[in-house]
């Protein structure tokens, strides 16, 4: 998979895993992209394979640094392109991992919006959902739930749901009625809290529009 690829995850096409997980909870997992120059953008939603089940995670951190720990990565004063020509070396070095929380699983046929029974295994392959799982996923809006549940543990947890609807709007998976229920929930899940619920819209008035 290469970056222009990543750009669309959400295709209508089988999955194409392109990062590991290296480090797992019941909550939250982290992964190794296979390519250092590759990551995913804040709020996709992606999956794990463990097993029978299709755990579903949504990226809320990332970072990209050196594979090795005993080399340091200097500033050359150089642009990508001369860095490339002149330091073709340095980018083998590179690595980007990024960090998923669990929204939910399916298990068969059945999507449960719930924390799986035991954590994605460790080395299991991450991929994109296609087209019709990520819609599948959405049907429901519990996964909300799920993020306001660890609120303290996500920075700017608004933002994170600004990427999401990003996301959504970019994989033409943001219907009206869907995109009606969700801001209803948000509500609920900040208590009604009218200045927040303002701001948020404020923010999120140009994803809005593209979808009017």
């Amino acid at each position: 998979m290469n970056a222009s690829q990543l750009k669309d995850l959400h295709s209508t096409g089988p999955s194409i895993p392109f990062a590991e997980i290296i480090e797992s909870s019941l909550h939250t997992w982290r992964a190794q992209c296979w390519d250092g120059e590759i990551i995913p953008a804040h709020g996709s939603i992606l999956t794990a394979t463990s097993g029978s089940r299709t755990i579903f995670g949504i990226v809320h951190a990332s970072s990209i640094g050196s594979l090795d720990q005993q080399r340091t990565v200097y500033a050359y004063k150089k642009s990508e392109a001369q860095l490339k020509q002149d330091h073709p070396h340095i980018f083998e070095f590179l690595t980007s991992t990024f960090e998923c929380l669990t929204l939910g699983y399916l298990e068969g046929t059945s999507m449960r919006y719930q924390l799986a029974p035991t954590p994605p295994k460790i080395h299991a392959f991450v991929s994109a959902p296609d087209q019709q799982s990520l819609k599948l996923f959405f049907a429901q809006d519990h996964y909300l739930h799920t993020l306001f549940s660890h609120e303290n543990q996500i920075f700017a947890l608004d933002d994170l749901i600004l990427a999401l609807i990003e996301q959504l709007a970019r994989s033409n998976t943001l219907t009206q009625e869907r995109l009606r229920r969700f801001m209803q929930t948000f509500s609920l899940l900040t208590a009604n809290d009218y200045r927040r619920l303002k701001l948020f819209l404020q923010r999120a008035q140009p994803l809005l529009a593209a979808q009017e």
